[in-house]
């Protein structure tokens, strides 16, 4: 994809019904668009009605926003060591994964896991026999999910992108799975978008670990802490630690065109009533060059 043919969004609230976050998305003059298939903080939910799917389906064929990306539930674990966790991340990330295909959604964004203290390689093996045992029963489709990368909070898994290369290398079918990059993540995980330098080291490592092609979406997020802070706090595009130079460096590189971009940042409205997704999204599109 050239450059100037990016796609950009932000993840919108589907409260009252899919319609409301497509409308919510059109205002604030989005491309694509992220949402919840399900409570994020819950385990289980009651299933799709024919009115929801339906709903979701004339929504975004009146609005003409997509693809749409989901993004599965926090309380997902395929790390954990403990059995019966591991057990309800797996049911809960198929239910998604089947939410997913239901509606036709392509992609499901998925946080890696934590170790919660027994090392990142035990961790990374049980995510891949999580993952193994996910795409055997799920009525997938054609859903891939995006392993995300973390900002190292804890014992999180993915604040190295060898790690997802590692996931990826281990499952028996490397082809259900893709990558999401969040540059808040990688920032607080100590990869300095603010230099040409540290750009380069993020690119060069994805395109060893995981390759430029398997990355399908970017959560453009401002970082509200620091380089190397492990913190995940979200900002607005330029007003946090990576700045303007840093969202620079990612739009215009060439390699990664194909990602949609996908806001994350606080919502609300500025002091002249605008919308916050719309000022961030204008914001991000300038940085463009060509």
């Amino acid at each position: 994809m050239a450059i100037k043919n990016q796609l950009f969004g932000a993840h919108m609230s589907v409260a009252g019904g899919f319609q409301n976050a497509f409308a919510a998305a059109a205002n604030a003059g989005c491309d694509c668009l992220q949402i919840f298939v399900k409570n994020q903080r819950q385990w289980s939910a009651p299933p799709l009605t024919r009115e929801a799917v339906d709903a979701y389906k004339s929504a975004e064929h009146e609005t003409g926003i997509g693809p749409v990306v989901a993004h599965a539930s926090y309380l997902l674990n395929l790390a954990s060591p403990e059995k019966e966790n591991v057990k309800r991340s797996v049911s809960a990330l198929i239910d998604e994964i089947e939410r997913c295909a239901q509606l036709g959604v392509p992609n499901l964004v998925f946080h890696p896991g934590a170790h919660m203290g027994e090392g990142v390689d035990a961790g990374i093996k049980r995510i891949v026999g999580g993952l193994n045992e996910v795409h055997k029963k799920a009525k997938a489709g054609s859903v891939q999910v995006l392993l995300e990368t973390t900002a190292g909070q804890g014992t999180s898994i993915g604040h190295e992108i060898e790690h997802l290369g590692r996931i990826l290398a281990g499952v028996r079918n490397p082809d259900s799975l893709g990558v999401c990059v969040d540059t808040c993540h990688v920032f607080a995980a100590g990869y300095d978008l603010t230099s040409d330098a540290g750009y380069e080291k993020l690119a060069s490592e994805i395109e060893r670990f995981v390759g430029f092609e398997r990355v399908k979406c970017i959560h453009v997020n401002d970082s509200l802490r620091p380089c190397g802070s492990r913190v995940d706090r979200h900002d607005h595009i330029g007003k946090g630690e990576i700045g303007l130079g840093g969202f620079r460096r990612v739009l215009n590189d060439g390699r990664l065109a194909h990602a949609m971009r996908i806001l994350e940042t606080p919502k609300g409205v500025d002091g002249r009533g605008t919308d916050l997704d719309k000022v961030n999204l204008r914001r991000l599109r300038k940085l463009i060059t060509e």
